[in-house]
């Protein structure tokens, strides 16, 4: 009976070895992706926190367009009025 057990030693330690080698590969695929999705949520806050700042620019911009809008009407209007005068003017005189 030790000298069948003796020949088995080899077989069982080279399943063994396998087991292991594949044990490790499996370890070794979860750090991966435990690793992947650690990076993958840090993507993910970073990309929020841009959201989050380019809205806030994009409210700046836009408010920043609409005093524009109103600065460009009231120039408008004033210069209307200039012109107006000045044809008022200019049709006493001729």
């Amino acid at each position: 009976m030790t000298n069948s057990n003796e020949e088995n030693v080899p077989d069982i330690l080279k399943r063994l070895g396998k087991s292991i080698n594949v044990l490790e590969t499996a370890v070794d695929g979860h750090l991966e992706k435990k690793t992947i999705d650690k990076d993958s949520e840090a993507e993910v806050q970073r990309m929020a926190a841009d959201r989050v700042r380019l809205a806030g620019s994009l409210d700046d911009a836009e408010a920043r367009c609409q005093r524009l809008e109103n600065v460009n009407r009231e120039v408008s209007s004033r210069l209307i009025n200039a012109m107006e005068t000045i044809r008022a003017v200019l049709q006493k005189e001729g």
